[in-house]
C-alpha cells in the first residue's frame, strides 16, 4: 500500500475498527512520509508515525496548533479556542500556569482514598448487577462511572448531572473526529457548548455563594480576588475542556485495556497486591491501545523532517498511536509486555499540551485495575465488541461482562 492507500484505508471502518495494520503498513514507508495531494483528508502535508519524529515536534514550543477560518462564528471552536489545549503561547502559558496550580502531588494524595471508594462502589454495583451470571455493561458500570465521579469530585460537579453531562460530552466528541465536521455535528457541538457554559456560569454563581473545597471553589476565590491571569469565561472553557479530556481518556483506557487483560490471566492474577505491576499496566495498555489516535501541528517555518520537507505554516499528522508501536522503539510492538523497558508512551502527549488530568488517569487506572480483578477473578467479556466511529478518541463503548461471582 502506498501512503494515499493507507489514509484511505485509516478512515474507512475497517481502519476505524483496527488501524493497526495500516499503522505497520506505514511504518514501512518510514517515520514520516508527503501525503500526496489525491489523498483522503489531504488537508495535511505530511504523515508522521515514527516515535521520534512525533515525539520531537510534540516537543517543540514552535510547532502550534492552527485555526480554522471562522472559527469565532462557532461556540464550539470559541469554548475550544479559548482553553490551554488548543491555544498556542502565550496565552497558553499563562492559562496553564493557572491550572498547573491543582495538580500538586498533595491533591493526587487527596484523590487516592476518593478514587478508592468509588472504586469499592462501582464494584459492590457490578457484583449485584451480575448476581447469578447475569451480564454487565463494563463500560456503563465501570468504566465510564469511576473516572465520571471521581473528577466530578475533583472539579465540583454534582454526581446528579452526571447523565446530562455525558450526552454533550459525545456531541463535542463526535465533532472532534475527522469525519465529524458535518453540519449536523456541528450544531450538536455548538448546542452541548451554549449549554455547558450556561451550566458552569450557573455551577459558580453558586460556589461564590456557598464555596466548597472543590476546584471551582478554589479557582473562582482567586478569580474574584485578582490573583490570576484568567478570565470567568476562560476559566468556563477550560473546566469544558478539562473534564472532557481528564475522564473520557481514562475511560477508554479501561475499556481498551480490559480485554488487552484478560488475553493475559497470568497478569490479571498477579495484579492484586502488585502496584508495580499495575503501573506497567497501565502504561502498556496506554501504549498498546491509545484512547487519542492523532493530534495535527503546524509548522513555524519550512523544515526538512526526514527528508520530507515542510513548508511553513503546513500541517503534520501525528499518529500518536503509531509512534506507540513504532518497531524501532518498542521491539514486538504488538506483544503485551507490563514490564517492558523503553521510552514512555506518547498516549497524553508530551511538551507544550501534554494532558494535566494524566496523572489522575494514570492513578486511577493504577488503584483501579488490582481491585477489579482481586474482586472478580473469572471476569470474562462476553459479546463481541466493537470500537467508537471515531478514530481521535478510539475506544470500546459498551462492552458486555459476566463476573463469575457465584449466585
Amino acid at each position: 500500500m502506498d501512503v494515499s492507500e493507507i489514509l484511505t484505508g485509516l478512515y474507512s471502518e475497517q481502519g476505524r475498527q483496527n488501524p493497526y495494520p495500516f499503522y505497520a503498513a506505514l511504518h514501512e514507508h518510514g517515520p514520516i512520509n508527503a501525503v500526496p495531494a489525491r489523498a483522503e483528508h489531504s488537508t495535511v502535508s505530511a504523515v508522521a508515525g515514527g516515535y521520534d519524529i512525533v515525539d520531537q515536534i510534540l516537543r517543540d514550543p514552535g510547532w502550534y496548533k492552527g485555526f480554522p477560518p471562522g472559527w469565532e462564528e462557532q461556540e464550539i471552536l470559541r469554548t475550544f479556542l479559548t482553553s490551554m489545549m488548543f491555544v498556542n503561547p502565550p496565552d497558553h502559558t499563562r492559562m496553564r500556569a493557572v491550572f498547573a496550580r491543582t495538580f500538586t502531588p498533595r491533591r493526587l494524595g487527596a484523590l487516592e482514598p476518593v478514587i478508592e471508594r468509588i472504586v469499592a462502589e462501582r464494584l459492590d454495583h457490578m457484583a449485584e448487577a451480575g448476581a447469578d451470571g447475569h451480564e454487565v455493561d463494563f463500560v456503563a458500570d465501570f468504566a465510564y462511572p469511576v473516572p465520571a465521579l471521581v473528577m466530578a469530585e475533583f472539579i465540583g460537579l454534582p454526581a446528579a448531572d452526571l447523565s446530562w453531562y455525558r450526552q454533550r460530552v459525545d456531541w463535542i466528541d463526535e465533532y472532534m473526529d475527522v469525519s465529524g465536521k458535518t453540519p449536523e455535528r456541528l450544531a450538536q457541538a455548538n448546542q452541548a457548548a451554549e449549554e455547558l457554559r450556561a451550566y458552569y456560569r450557573d455551577l459558580i454563581a453558586h460556589r461564590r455563594r456557598a464555596p466548597g473545597h472543590d476546584l471551582i471553589s478554589g479557582l473562582v476565590e482567586v478569580l474574584d480576588a485578582g490573583g490570576v491571569d484568567l478570565t470567568e469565561e476562560e476559566l468556563i472553557s477550560n473546566l469544558i475542556v478539562l473534564f472532557n479530556a481528564s475522564f473520557v481518556t481514562t475511560v477508554y483506557m479501561f475499556s481498551n485495556g480490559l480485554p488487552l487483560l484478560l488475553d493475559h490471566p497470568d497478569v490479571t492474577a498477579a495484579l492484586p497486591g502488585d502496584d508495580e505491576l499495575a503501573r506497567g499496566c497501565v502504561e502498556e495498555v496506554l501504549r498498546m491501545e491509545s484512547p487519542v489516535h492523532f493530534l495535527a501541528r503546524s509548522a513555524p517555518a519550512g523544515v526538512d523532517l526526514g527528508g520530507v520537507p515542510v513548508e511553513r505554516d503546513d500541517n503534520v499528522l501525528l499518529l500518536i498511536a503509531a509512534a506507540n508501536r513504532d518497531p524501532a522503539r518498542f521491539p514486538d510492538p504488538d506483544r503485551f509486555d507490563p514490564r517492558r523497558d523503553g521510552p514512555p508512551s506518547l498516549a497524553f502527549g508530551v511538551g507544550l499540551h501534554f494532558c494535566l488530568g494524566s496523572a489522575v488517569s494514570r492513578l486511577e487506572g493504577r488503584l483501579a485495575l488490582p481491585r477489579l480483578f482481586a474482586r472478580f477473578p473469572r471476569l470474562a467479556v462476553t459479546q463481541p465488541y466493537t470500537y467508537s466511529g471515531s478514530l481521535f478518541l478510539r475506544g470500546i463503548d459498551k462492552l458486555f461482562v459476566t463476573t463469575g461471582e457465584a449466585g
